[in-house]
């Protein structure tokens, strides 16, 4: 083919053109027998010396479509309908490994768009605390009995009183939700509620998020002109889902209304995954694939100082049930650890912990460090990248809810060691372990 010659995908999409024209199509030709195109080529009816042209799918070229374009980007190495851009050498990012991105639909992330990421993090179910949920302003009803506060603003509650309702004097009302670690979000579903008989709800709002809750970034339009505003509910009942275009990294969202029906009142339920979603499964603490053997620690009490009541290291099972159902150490020193052998190496990016009761008195573990091992002598303590001293990792407040923490930076370990730092009343854990192998 000489230079001045199209190449055949621009000669297809010329014909395309002038064959899709209105008028011309009767006159130019028509669709012809596409057993003429391979790999699925749509077949058109030429012209003059051309007895017919190919359009041919994504990934194909030449005449009759027999032809792989080449480039990392074809085939498509992104899922989930992921749109691929390659990097050329002279803008080639610093994050980036690969010789091109996956551009990922609302909901999905991952270097390949694998992972789906529009779970419920955690308003509905009050996996998110009352005490993670501020408001700008409160709205107080019925001689001041009533009080919409925001940690009512769950989506589905029910009740008279059932959601956040700002303040009429709020000029700038906003709702927060403190998600306690960096997480990926995605969207939001939105709802309103009825208040003294009348639907109120929020009509637009825009999303803000922060990762130390004090410099906010407002999501952007496309083209960073403007804060994104995104349309919110018609009614005091249904549900409104936006997804939002990128997923945010964040540990801190704000919703602020911009227009509101009667009052600014909300229920909402947040969507997104761990940072380290596809690699955050349980290890098998909780379901017993680790073996009795492979838990161990420093000391076991022994409450009366009976063998018979003793609170071995096997027993720090996430959820474990019974008299004696969780490990708990001899004595409440920075010295005690509770150590988990996986049996092989493993990627581990996360820690769930519980504390228990014993006759009565509650116990756990408020804080704690965490180190890995490969051989299980030589130790290393988490610490987050850059950072210069070992990551305290907040753990419980009872004896019997889950905190759970993900680590920042995945790391590969065969053993693994919680390491108290403060407690209640005794050192006592259950545990599982996150991650993937």
């Amino acid at each position: 083919m000489s230079p001045s010659m199209p190449g055949p995908r621009l000669l297809a999409a010329l014909c395309c053109a002038l064959l899709c024209a209105p008028g011309l199509f009767a006159a130019s030709g028509d669709f012809c027998d596409s057993s003429e195109c391979l790999n699925g080529g749509t077949c058109l009816s030429g012209q003059d010396d051309i007895p017919f042209y190919c359009l041919c799918p994504e990934g194909f070229t030449g005449l009759i479509c027999n032809e792989t374009e080449k480039g990392p980007c074809f085939p498509n190495p992104c899922h989930n309908d992921a749109r691929c851009q390659e990097i050329d050498d002279d803008s080639h990012r610093g994050d980036v490994f690969t010789q091109y991105i996956c551009e990922c639909s609302p909901g999905y992330s991952g270097i390949h768009c694998e992972t789906m990421c529009a779970t419920p993090l955690g308003m509905e179910t009050s996996a998110i605390a009352d005490w993670q949920i501020s408001a700008s302003s409160v709205h107080l009803g019925f001689m001041a009995l009533q009080r919409w506060g925001p940690e009512l603003a769950r989506l589905h509650r029910t009740g008279i009183v059932n959601a956040w309702t700002a303040s009429n004097y709020d000029k700038n009302p906003w709702i927060q939700v403190n998600l306690m670690r960096k997480m990926r979000v995605t969207g939001v579903v939105t709802q309103g509620a009825s208040r003294a008989g009348t639907a109120e709800y929020v009509k637009t709002f825009k999303v803000a998020y922060s990762l130390n809750g004090k410099q906010f970034r407002f999501i952007q339009t496309e083209g960073d002109s403007g804060d994104k505003i995104f349309t919110g509910n018609k009614d005091n009942n249904g549900e409104k889902t936006n997804m939002f275009d990128f997923p945010l990294e964040a540990q801190y969202v704000r919703l602020v209304p911009v227009t509101c029906h009667r009052g600014c009142t909300l229920r909402f339920e947040l969507l997104g995954c761990e940072l380290n979603a596809g690699c955050a499964e349980p290890l098998g603490l909780k379901d017993n694939t680790i073996l009795d053997k492979q838990i161990t620690a420093s000391s076991i009490y022994k409450t009366w100082g009976l063998s018979s009541f003793s609170w071995y290291p096997f027993y720090a099972r996430l959820d474990q049930q019974g008299k004696f159902n969780a490990w708990t150490a001899e004595k409440n020193s920075a010295s005690e650890w509770l150590q988990i052998d996986l049996g092989s190496q493993k990627q581990v990016s996360g820690i769930i912990t519980q504390g228990a009761r014993d006759f009565g008195h509650i116990q756990y573990v408020a804080a704690y460090k965490v180190a890995h091992s490969d051989d299980g002598r030589n130790w290393t303590e988490y610490r987050e990248q850059g950072a210069a001293d070992s990551k305290v990792f907040l753990g419980n407040f009872d004896n019997n809810s889950h905190k759970k923490n993900i680590f920042e930076t995945p790391f590969m370990a065969r053993f693994v060691r919680i390491l108290p730092v403060a407690w209640h009343n005794r050192i006592t854990l259950r545990v599982e372990l996150l991650g993937c192998s």
